[in-house]
């Protein structure tokens, strides 16, 4: 399926008299909106090819009707993404969920609907259909070396996958660890993943960074070997300059403070980028923004202090994608929410008074402060956001254009009702 100019600027003529009376009211208390607006022209998220399709639980997976089925299909279903939002111009690839066979084509397709490839995930944490050694027992950790050589040598293959889509980064997210005290020696695990993580790293072309992700608990519920940022910040100073620790939102214990955790990664020069999603109780790959949207403005806050303090590009320096995966909601409806949750916590955090909050931060004015970050929190930035999407070719209300539009039925129509995307 295609959306057409003609349909994005019908759409777009019915709404603008309200847009423009919503955005110049609220453009006119904001001396800097110019920049706001350029800013998020410039900020793109990209889009995990996992999420395209309804993800599950352990328990059960209720497919939706018009899942892509095959890579190229997944990438056009981005492409609707992005000709609605203008912001969701990356894809980043799960192998071997997602192996291109045919990287010319897949390049020229990409090209056409105007999408890049974001980092390469690579896949340590199930066993494949022809695999020749488990990981039940763990990949990079495991005791038994020839299984720790598949592992290193399946992330080398994603590298060359990405290699030759143009892909600029490896993410490495892995499930090792134990469920039962006495199960491993934590010692060994670390020193083990870590060997392993070298040869992976010594594999990294010139201009590519690995990113190492962590999470607290799941799939093993007494020790993760990347369990928190410590550990994975303690393994990408020991690796070297091209390493970075991922943060995920979701893979983080309750009332963790991930704002301060994304300031000190920052401050240490070590921060990869972000897998966004949102969750209440554990990793529950919800909506972006959708439980705790002051928290993700508390850490688009520190984002933009931070980036500023080391003079770095906020769209290109850090990796910025979606991690989320559902039962529930149509995937693309759920994607298009998350994208926008994302640009509206930027906006407001760019409209953050810096050197008021400095001033406050430094005469320990506590309530000034908190008064200060509330106040860009309570802005309705949306009609900006709306404002840099329709200065770019985009819908001013993409979710509302979707369903006008009927997409998934079209897609229903093309691919088959029982259409279930690969991978998951």
């Amino acid at each position: 399926m295609h959306i057409s100019r003609t349909s994005i600027d019908a759409h777009n003529e019915t709404l603008y008299a309200t847009h423009k009376r919503r955005f110049e009211y609220i453009a006119s208390d904001i001396a800097h909106v110019e920049d706001i607006i350029s800013r998020l022209i410039a900020f793109n998220v990209a889009i995990p090819s996992w999420a395209l399709g309804t993800g599950g639980t352990r328990f059960g997976r209720f497919p939706g009707p018009g899942e892509p089925g095959s890579l190229e299909e997944k990438m056009e279903d981005v492409g609707l993404l992005h000709a609605l939002n203008r912001s969701s111009g990356a894809i980043s690839l799960h192998i071997p969920w997602d192996i291109p066979e045919d990287y010319t084509g897949i390049r020229a397709k990409a090209a056409e609907l105007g999408l890049v490839f974001d980092a390469v995930n690579s896949n340590t944490f199930q066993d494949q259909k022809h695999q020749a050694l488990s990981y039940k027992f763990g990949s990079l950790q495991h005791v038994d070396r020839a299984v720790r050589k598949q592992a290193i040598e399946h992330n080398i293959d994603v590298i060359r996958h990405g290699e030759a889509l143009g892909s600029k980064a490896l993410t490495v997210w892995l499930s090792d660890g134990s469920c039962f005290p006495g199960q491993l020696n934590f010692r060994r695990a670390f020193q083990h993943t870590l060997e392993s993580l070298e040869e992976i790293y010594a594999a990294l072309p010139g201009n590519w960074k690995m990113f190492v992700e962590y999470k607290a608990f799941e799939p093993n519920f007494y020790s993760m070997t990347v369990g928190d940022w410590g550990q994975s910040l303690l393994y990408t100073t020991k690796l070297g300059p091209k390493a970075y620790t991922l943060v995920d939102l979701g893979h983080h214990l309750p009332n963790a403070n991930i704002e301060q955790i994304v300031a000190l990664l920052l401050m240490e020069r070590k921060l990869a980028g972000f897998h966004f999603n949102d969750s209440k109780y554990g990793d529950d790959d919800l909506t972006v923004g959708s439980i705790r949207p002051y928290q993700l403005f508390l850490i688009f806050n520190e984002l933009v202090e931070g980036m500023d303090h080391w003079g770095m590009d906020h769209a290109s320096s850090l990796g910025w994608m979606i991690d989320a995966s559902h039962n529930v909601k149509d995937p693309l409806e759920d994607l298009l929410q998350s994208v926008e949750a994302i640009m509206i916590a930027y906006a407001q955090a760019l409209l953050v008074d810096r050197k008021k909050l400095e001033e406050a931060q430094s005469a320990n004015d506590v309530a000034s402060a908190q008064e200060i970050l509330q106040d860009a929190f309570r802005t309705d930035v949306r009609s900006i956001v709306a404002e840099a999407r329709l200065r770019i070719g985009g819908a001013l209300e993409p979710l509302h254009l979707f369903r006008k539009l009927e997409v998934r039925s079209a897609l229903t129509n093309e691919r088959g009702r029982f259409s279930v995307a690969t991978g998951l």
